[in-house]
């Protein structure tokens, strides 16, 4: 039979509505899990997406690049490059893998937007999407599984969110928050806009770079795969915040990108800003994460807010930018002193050179964070290890399940007081490490006060016997799986520099 030109099929099987007669509309497709926000059926029919692509040509790309980074994959893998990488750069992908890996799974829930997006056209990209979220997670499972011979914590690709350890814990959380606990509209606003295209897919970029600059190849090829497919169904987004401001809910968009943007920020400066400005080795590293952060997140977000007759966030000048300065740096000391209760070994990346490219970076660098690190070198000079061990845990977010590291941002002078906000509901204390978290609680308290941070857990009897010992098991951190400074402390033995001339 003759072959039919593209154009003249495409739209027919890719965007085929009809009105309901059998069912109602509500039973279709129920708000909890395919809100339309008071527009009408019809409306969402003019939905459109910007990258299209067919089944036969998703296929062919698909195998194509499978077939590309598994061949990668299975040079490197008899070969001793992973052994030859520097320790902090183990240490960032062997964190991306527990973050990352089972939440790409997880995103299978696009397979949500896929029966319950508002349109045909939608529903036909959220299927592509689904199958793509489904092969991240394979892909991102199947090469840590490979290193398990060299790197036993690799494992935690696929323990890590199976796991009651406080990172993976605020891992759940924002990704049920997302996309496993959430509606199909919503789902497409914060997940594949304000997430992917927000966040991961200049991250995958960025990321994918790094990893050929220190020369590991195998990592690289697997985040270009991927990154790849996040152009694609990211985009899913666009169309679904432009249908609801054209219908004057330019208030639901606008709340939920406002509610995802903190929320991924807060896992984004944990994951991403230790990964570029600690644990690249010095030579390889291009922008710091700042830099990183301004020209690409916040330059694109800011375009596509104005694209769409959005607004800032209502916490961007006065909280989001200025935490670009301290937040990660104080996230990075936090995770470090702690390193027993994290799954990748911490990189201090305070040796004498890379604390001159901080403070070139970030002026005021040294004054803020290096005296801390002064008195930790201190105690491993003179062979105290135990004094840079924690004996307690610190104070967690009930909304982030961060850690609650304001006296930093006070210290900085970005912040106007050291403590947390604290706020009384319902016969029980919530503690929030800033202002926008305690916002996005407020906004829908249902939604987030039945949960309990470690914190919580441990002081609640939950977690026996209730010491540092027992909580590290309630983890399921074994011993050999407790993170250990990457170097042996090699960067405390370097020769300091004497900082008397610009730092008094």
């Amino acid at each position: 039979m003759p072959r039919l030109a593209r154009s003249e099929w495409y739209d027919l099987t890719r965007d085929m509505n009809w009105s309901l007669s059998y069912v109602k509309e509500e039973e279709a497709w129920p708000a909890e899990l395919s809100d339309g926000f008071g527009l009408p059926a019809e409306a969402w029919w003019v939905w459109d997406e910007p990258y299209k692509v067919t089944y036969p040509e998703y296929v062919h790309n698909q195998y194509g690049k499978d077939a590309g980074v598994y061949a990668v994959n299975a040079v490197i893998g008899r070969s001793k490059v992973y052994e030859q990488l520097d320790p902090g750069w183990k240490s960032a992908i062997i964190a991306h893998y527990g973050v990352i890996a089972i939440p790409e799974y997880l995103a299978s829930a696009e397979s949500r937007m896929g029966r319950f997006g508002r349109a045909a056209a939608w529903r036909n990209m959220a299927t592509f999407g689904t199958l793509d979220e489904m092969r991240h997670g394979q892909i991102q499972t199947y090469f840590p599984y490979g290193l398990l011979a060299k790197e036993p914590r690799a494992d935690w690709a696929h323990k890590a969110l199976h796991t009651n350890e406080w990172g993976a814990v605020a891992a759940r959380s924002l990704f049920d928050d997302m996309f496993t606990a959430n509606d199909a509209v919503s789902t497409a606003v914060q997940l594949t806009f304000t997430f992917e295209t927000g966040f991961t897919n200049l991250q995958f970029l960025g990321m994918a770079a790094d990893a050929m600059k220190v020369g590991d190849v195998d990592f690289g090829a697997l985040i270009s795969s991927i990154q790849t497919d996040e152009a694609r169904h990211s985009q899913q987004g666009e169309p679904t915040i432009k249908l609801l401001v054209e219908h004057g809910r330019k208030d639901v968009a606008q709340q939920l990108v406002d509610h995802m943007f903190w929320r991924s920020w807060r896992l984004f400066a944990l994951l991403t800003g230790l990964s570029m400005d600690y644990y690249t080795p010095l030579e390889h590293r291009g922008h710091s994460f700042k830099e990183f952060m301004r020209e690409w997140i916040c330059k694109q977000f800011l375009d596509q807010f104005r694209d769409f007759g959005l607004e800032k966030p209502w916490y961007w000048d006065e909280h989001f930018l200025p935490e670009l300065d301290w937040y990660h740096h104080a996230l990075q000391l936090g995770i470090w002193y702690w390193r027993p209760t994290v799954w990748w070994n911490p990189d201090a990346g305070v040796a004498p050179e890379e604390r001159d490219w901080l403070e070139e970076k970030y002026p005021g660098w040294h004054d803020n964070f290096g005296g801390h690190w002064d008195v930790i070198a201190t105690n491993l000079r003179e062979g105290r290890p135990e004094a840079t061990l924690p004996e307690t845990f610190p104070m967690i977010c009930n909304l982030c399940h961060v850690p609650v590291v304001a006296p930093a941002g006070y210290r900085a002078g970005k912040l106007a007081s050291p403590l947390p906000r604290v706020l009384d509901r319902d016969g029980r204390r919530y503690v929030f490490c800033s202002a926008p978290c305690q916002w996005v609680f407020e906004q829908a308290p249902r939604r987030f006060q039945g949960h309990t941070t470690i914190i919580d857990r441990f002081l609640g009897g939950q977690i026996q016997p209730p010491t540092m010992e027992g909580a590290l098991a309630y983890m399921g951190l074994s011993p050999e799986e407790m993170g250990r400074d990457a170097t042996d402390y090699a960067w405390a033995h370097a020769a300091p520099r004497d900082r008397t001339a610009t730092h008094g």
